[in-house]
Order: C-alpha cells, then sequence, then structure tokens
C-alpha cells in the first residue's frame, strides 16, 4: 500500500468543496491550473499555436471553457485582438478579491456593478452553468475559438460536453485544448491508474474530479465530433511509467509504451460534425 499518496487523497476526496477552492486559489498544498496561476503564459500558448498557423484571435468570438474564476485570460484574448470572450466555468465563481485588482489596468473591460468588478459585457460575458444545457439562439451566437487548459481531465461527462461544445461552434471555427494526464498528487503520475473504479470513485477521487482518461480515449470522443483532429503529445514518462506497468490496471494499457505512458497533449479539432 502506498500511504503517502493514499492518505491525502483520502483527505482530498472528503474535502468541503469550499476549503479545497480556498487552497487551490492561494496555492496552498493543492497547485492551481496555468490560466489561473500563470494567464499570460497560457494566453501567449495560444496566440503562438494561432499564428504557427497563420491564423489570429483578431475579430473572433471566444469561449475559455473552465477559466477558474479570474478575468485575466479573457482579458488577454481581448488585447491579443478577440472581438468578444465568454468565460464559462460552472464550478467557479468570479474571484472578487483578485479581479478588483484588475480594474484601475484594464478599465476598458471591468467595470463596478454592485460593488463588485466584473466585465463590459459588450467585450466580455460571463456563463456560470452546465454547458451542455446552453443552446444556440440571437443573442448566443457560435464561437469561432473555443478553449481550455487543464480542463478535460477533470470532466465528468467528456462526451456529451465535447458534443456540446462541437454544437457551439462554427462551421470554421476552431478548438484548442491541453490536457493533462498525469494524476495531479504529481509525485505519482500513473498512480490513479492502479485502483479499480470502485476504490478510486469511491475513495481517492480529488474533489475536482479526474476522470482517468486516456489518450486513445480522448481521440475517440474527439473524433466522433470533429471531421479533423490533431492531437500533439507535448510530453511522456516512459521510464517512469516502466517502473509501475506491473500495478496498472488492464484498462489503462494500449500495450503500446509510447501512448501509454503520455503525460501531456494539445488537442486541435476543427469542422464540427453536426
Amino acid at each position: 500500500m502506498n500511504l503517502p499518496y493514499l492518505l491525502p487523497r483520502v483527505v482530498r476526496h472528503f474535502m468541503p468543496e469550499k476549503l479545497t477552492r480556498f487552497l487551490l486559489l492561494h496555492s496552498i498544498v493543492i497547485s492551481a491550473g496555468l490560466e489561473t496561476s500563470d494567464p499570460q503564459t497560457a494566453v501567449s500558448r495560444y496566440v503562438a499555436l494561432l499564428n504557427g498557423r497563420r491564423q489570429s484571435f483578431e475579430g473572433k468570438r471566444v469561449l475559455v471553457f473552465g477559466y477558474g474564476g479570474r478575468f485575466d485570460v479573457g482579458i488577454g484574448l481581448l488585447e491579443s485582438g478577440a472581438e468578444h470572450v465568454m468565460l464559462c466555468d460552472k464550478f467557479a465563481p468570479p474571484d472578487d478579491a483578485h479581479n478588483a485588482a484588475l480594474l484601475e489596468k484594464y478599465p476598458a473591460h471591468l467595470s463596478l456593478d454592485d460593488g463588485r468588478t466584473r466585465p463590459r459585457h459588450e467585450r466580455m460575458t460571463l456563463l456560470q452553468a452546465d454547458i451542455r444545457g446552453v443552446h444556440l439562439a440571437d443573442d448566443f451566437p457560435p464561437f469561432d475559438v473555443v478553449v481550455s487548459s487543464s480542463v478535460y481531465e477533470h470532466l465528468d461527462d467528456v462526451n456529451g460536453i465535447t458534443r456540446a461544445l462541437a454544437s457551439l461552434t462554427k462551421p470554421d471555427g476552431i478548438q484548442i485544448h491541453f490536457v493533462d494526464l498525469r494524476d495531479h498528487f504529481f509525485k505519482y503520475q500513473f498512480e490513479m491508474l492502479h485502483y479499480s473504479e470502485k476504490v478510486w470513485f469511491g475513495f481517492l477521487n480529488p474533489t475536482s474530479h479526474h476522470n482517468r482518461f486516456r489518450l486513445w480515449d480522448y481521440r475517440r470522443v474527439f473524433e466522433k465530433y470533429f471531421e479533423n483532429v490533431e492531437i500533439e503529445v507535448l510530453e511522456r514518462q516512459e521510464a517512469e511509467f516502466e517502473k509501475v506497468h506491473s500495478r496498472i490496471r488492464p484498462e489503462f494499457l494500449s500495450g503500446n509504451i509510447q501512448d501509454d505512458s503520455v503525460t501531456l497533449i494539445r488537442v486541435f479539432v476543427s469542422k464540427p460534425r453536426k
């Protein structure tokens, strides 16, 4: 038994969500994703990818899926030329303390609303709702670009949410998703793959949820909803994987170590299937 792993995991599983979010926003024990911890780098990563394809955010309508409660990424995309940004997160309300500090520097994008810093609606809007219940309308047109970073691995319905995001994307629109396939107890990158579904979801799965999808799982889902699917492996840990291979459950093995040891991917998709 790996007690140094199991004990913190059990605690995290039963930890109240408000406490989890407090620790996350203050980077205490729990590490925040890039869009929260380093939003400038997150935006630069998206911009560089589009520039490398002779595209840009100029004049685009952009959806940031899972923005984490802080407006920095939305502001960065607007500063990069986006016409309008929608920040969507079902679970994370706006981080008022952090966002208030942005007001003085970005008055063109933010304003005070009943004493709280909020986006100017003509430039940026908030959506704290389940994306699967959102439908296109005259006041809710489709998006040119959908982006996310370290969000997909936390989804409890990858298929349904991917279908919903595809339906909200223009026929010539694109999506960019950075996905982290590691156990987020980063000292043990493949440890979560050792436990049955009953044990994982009953006792170890953190409150942020970790679906344990592997490379081929993501490829299958994206190919179901998009005609063009490019998945680039950004990192794999073959040596680390070899050390723990014998303990990994068969449903998480493809037989190809290059696929099995993948830890970070970038997904670029276009032409949503209708």
